[in-house]
C-alpha cells in the first residue's frame, strides 16, 4: 500500500512539473515576440509592485518564516529565508537596474570569407529555462528576471519553506506585471509541489527546458547534475561554496580586522569567510589579530586537529553556521593551492602589503574569483557585475563561470549571408 501511494506522489509531482514546463514552453514564444522594451518595461512595473503590494509579500514571508522556526530551521537559514522592507527595496532596486541596462547587439560580425559571404555570431533564445533552488525568495525575483531579460521563459523550483513567499512573488508582482505590457503572464512557472521529486523531475525534461540552473547544498547539486546528464539536460551548477582568506606574513593588522569583519557579516551565505589560512612564519603575530575579530562576530574558531574536512561549508551546517576553519601554511603558493584543493574554487582572498606575495597568490590560484585586500562577498553577480544573477558557476571546464547573468542564458547562432 505504501509503495503503491509512493508511486503515486512521484508521478503526481512529475507531471506537475511537465505541466508547468508545457505552460513555459506555449508562453516563450510570446517573450520571444514581445521585445526588449516590453520586457524592460515589465521588469520596472514589477519593481512598483513589489513597493505597492509590501504588505502583503511581507505577511506570505512571515508565514514562511514563522513555519520554519516551528520545524526547527537553523538560524543561518532562516536568514536567507527571511525579507524585510530592506530587502524588499533592494530587489525593486535591482529590477529597475536590469531594466535600465543596456543589452549588447543582437549580432556581431566575425569575419568574411575569402569568397566573400560575411560570418556573423548570433545569440538565440534558449526558449526554456529551469531553475532550482533554496529557499530564499529573493532568487524567485533574480533567475525570473534574468530568464526574461534573456528572452526566454522559465520554470522554477525553490525549496518548500520559500514556496509561499515565492508564490506571492509570482502571483502578485512578475505574472501581473508582465501582463501589462503584453508579455504571457505565463512566462514565469512556479513548480507547485515541494520535495526533491519536483527538483529531479525538472533536469529530467530536456526536450522541454534544455538548460536548468542548479544552487543549492553540494550533495542535492551534484546529484540533480548528475540526472541531468544522465537525461541530456545542460545544468549550470552552483553546489558549494565557501570563502577563503589567506593572511600573507607582510599583511597589515588593520587589513586583517577588516578583512574578518567584512567576510562575516552574513553566515548563511556561500561567499562568507569559510576557511582562513595563516602564514606560518607570521601565524603568532595574525592569529590572535584574526581571533579577536572572530569573537566580535561570535565566531567560533575550528583549529586543528580537525574532525572535518579542511574546507567543510559551515554555511551549510545547519546550527553550527557561526565557525570559521583556521590553518597554516607555507606561503602565497602553498595557500592558494591549498585554497583549490579542499575548498569548490568558489573565491579566495590574499590579505598581503606585499605586491609580490599578492602576484604570486593569484596566479596560483584557479578558483572562480580572486581578491587582493578585498572581500569574498563581492562575488555576486549585482557586485561585481551590477547584474543579479542565477547562481555562481565553478566548473572547472569552458562555458559561463562565476556569476552566471542573462548574458549566459542565451545560444551562440552563426548566420552566414552573401557577399555585401
Amino acid at each position: 500500500m505504501s509503495t503503491g501511494t509512493a508511486a503515486h506522489r512521484e508521478t503526481a509531482e512529475a507531471t506537475s512539473v511537465r505541466e508547468a514546463a508545457l505552460r513555459a514552453a506555449a508562453a516563450a514564444p510570446g517573450v520571444r515576440a514581445a521585445g526588449a522594451a516590453a520586457v524592460d518595461a515589465a521588469l520596472r512595473t514589477a519593481a512598483e509592485l513589489i513597493r505597492e503590494r509590501s504588505a502583503e509579500l511581507l505577511a506570505a514571508n512571515t508565514a514562511d518564516v514563522e513555519a520554519a522556526e516551528r520545524n526547527g530551521m537553523a538560524a543561518g537559514l532562516l536568514d536567507r529565508l527571511r525579507l524585510g522592507p530592506e530587502r524588499l527595496a533592494d530587489i525593486a532596486h535591482q529590477l529597475e537596474v536590469l531594466a535600465s541596462t543596456p543589452e549588447p547587439p543582437l549580432q556581431r560580425e566575425v569575419r568574411t570569407l575569402p569568397s566573400g559571404e560575411r560570418v556573423f555570431e548570433r545569440r538565440v533564445p534558449v526558449g526554456v529555462i529551469g531553475a532550482v533552488f533554496e529557499a530564499r525568495p529573493n532568487v524567485t525575483v533574480d533567475v525570473a528576471s534574468q530568464v526574461l531579460k534573456a528572452r526566454s521563459a522559465a520554470v522554477l523550483r525553490t525549496g518548500s519553506a520559500a514556496l509561499g513567499s515565492a508564490r506571492a512573488l509570482v502571483d502578485l508582482v512578475i505574472a501581473p506585471a508582465l501582463e501589462r505590457h503584453g508579455v504571457p503572464a505565463g512566462a514565469v512557472q512556479l513548480v507547485p509541489t515541494p520535495g526533491h521529486a519536483g527538483a529531479e523531475a525538472l533536469v529530467g525534461l530536456p526536450d522541454l527546458v534544455p538548460l536548468v540552473v542548479v544552487r543549492g547544498s553540494g550533495e542535492v547539486t551534484r546529484k540533480l547534475s548528475a540526472l541531468g546528464a544522465a537525461a541530456g539536460t545542460r545544468v549550470l551548477a552552483h553546489a558549494d561554496g565557501g570563502g577563503v582568506l589567506y593572511l600573507d606574513a607582510s599583511a597589515d593588522e588593520a587589513e586583517v580586522t577588516r578583512l574578518v569583519t567584512e567576510s562575516t557579516d552574513r553566515l548563511g551565505v556561500c561567499n562568507r569567510l569559510n576557511l582562513l589560512l595563516i602564514d606560518r612564519p607570521a601565524y603568532d603575530r595574525l592569529w590572535p589579530v584574526a581571533e579577536a575579530a572572530l569573537k566580535a562576530r561570535e565566531i567560533t574558531p575550528s583549529l586543528p586537529p580537525y574532525e572535518h574536512p579542511l574546507g567543510h561549508e559551515w554555511a551549510l551546517d545547519s546550527g553550527a553556521e557561526a565557525h570559521v576553519t583556521v590553518a597554516a601554511v607555507d606561503g602565497p603558493v602553498d595557500a592558494a593551492t591549498t585554497a583549490a584543493r579542499e575548498t569548490s574554487g568558489l573565491a579566495a582572498t590574499v590579505c598581503a602589503a606585499d605586491e609580490a606575495a599578492a602576484t604570486a597568490f593569484i596566479d596560483a590560484y584557479t578558483g572562480t574569483g580572486v581578491f587582493w585586500n578585498a572581500t569574498t562577498r563581492l562575488l555576486d553577480g549585482y557586485k561585481l557585475l551590477g547584474l543579479p544573477e542565477t547562481g555562481i558557476n565553478v566548473d572547472h571546464t569552458p562555458g559561463p563561470r562565476g556569476p552566471v547573468t542573462y548574458l549566459d542564458l542565451s545560444l551562440r547562432q552563426f548566420v552566414v549571408l552573401p557577399p555585401a
